[in-house]
């Protein structure tokens, strides 16, 4: 494949402009693997990218996409070779480096995952980055001791793409979740996932106190702001909140009382640039401890050229669950 087709953003004085675009291979960046991508998903980064609510593309031209799956169509990397399956989260893809919305990447081989025989390309990207993040701030609950026995865990934005996957995996583990979500109407597809409990978005909004009531040992936030803060604020004695995520604002109106009355632990989720051997945890562990049945049912299919109509859809909390991209 020497031509390919692409959603190519160029920088204007009204804001970014987007374009279905054929391209051909000297149009790529530079790297030592070539990948075939079969699929790609938007997350809550693209939606922002696609929409120009903030600067996610900083280098122009470029084209959007913060992630994809596929297989290895050529390689000068060691790790990897001709059909080998992979998956590539972050690495200023789709910010800095042109990313999934293309049928062919060229990206550096360190940046590459292989996949879990379990998965299909169309798998990985049904979790996504999303799921991927989702892992990571599980992984930073166990690291500091969080489990079943240590109480309830709490998931904030659990109707979407970071929280679903993190509701399945952690019912699947044996906790006890509890859902925060501003969609009522989501109950029933959260007790699918496995969530135990369902609360109001309103209930964590509000201006928070410095301590209040002990309620989880816990928390996967995707909001951050008054509903990280409030978290914060009601996680037991030596808890763990893992935070990756600003839906609701990057402020964090709290106080020290919850770190050094409760030994609460923040922990700071950064996907994108997070080193290859927790990647490569994050995704054996998602092949272990997700199930496939409850991927598959919060797990929708569209073509490439829909991206642009999802994007302000994702920015306003308007899609359940992860929506797979097929690349054509």
């Amino acid at each position: 494949m020497e031509r390919f087709q692409a959603l190519l953003a160029t920088k204007s004085e009204q804001g970014p402009k987007f374009a279905w675009t054929e391209l051909g291979r000297d149009d790529l960046m530079d790297g030592d693997v070539v990948v075939r991508i079969r699929h790609t998903t938007i997350n809550y980064k693209d939606g922002l990218a696609l929409t120009g609510k903030a600067p996610i593309i900083r280098k122009w031209p470029l084209i959007p996409g913060i992630d994809f799956a596929g297989e290895v169509l050529e390689s000068a990397h060691p790790e990897f070779k001709p059909g080998d399956k992979v998956v590539l989260n972050g690495w200023g893809l789709g910010e800095t480096h042109h990313g999934g919305y293309a049928q062919l990447a060229r990206v550096k081989g360190d940046w590459l995952v292989k996949l879990p025989e379990t998965f299909s390309s169309a798998d990985a990207m049904a979790i996504g980055t999303a799921g991927y993040t989702a892992m990571l701030c599980i992984l930073a609950l166990e690291a500091n001791g969080v489990t079943p026995e240590s109480g309830p865990v709490l998931v904030t934005g659990a109707a979407g793409g970071v929280g679903s996957v993190a509701v399945a995996v952690l019912s699947k583990l044996g906790h006890h979740v509890i859902a925060s979500t501003g969609r009522p109407q989501e109950a029933a597809f959260l007790e699918g996932l496995g969530a135990k409990e369902i609360i109001g978005r309103e209930e964590l909004s509000g201006t928070p106190r410095p301590l209040g009531k002990e309620r989880w040992a816990g928390v996967v936030d995707v909001a951050g702001s008054n509903t990280l803060a409030n978290a914060i604020s009601q996680t037991k004695l030596h808890g763990t909140v893992s935070a990756c995520g600003l839906a609701q604002g990057m402020d964090l109106n709290t106080s020290v009382a919850p770190f050094i009355l409760r030994g609460v632990t923040l922990a700071g989720i950064d996907s994108v640039y997070a080193p290859k051997a927790k990647r490569v945890e994050a995704w054996r562990r998602l092949a272990v401890d997700l199930d496939k049945a409850k991927l598959a049912g919060l797990t929708v299919t569209k073509p490439l050229r829909d991206v642009e109509a999802l994007a302000p859809q994702i920015i306003a909390g308007q899609v359940r669950g992860r929506i797979v991209i097929e690349v054509a």
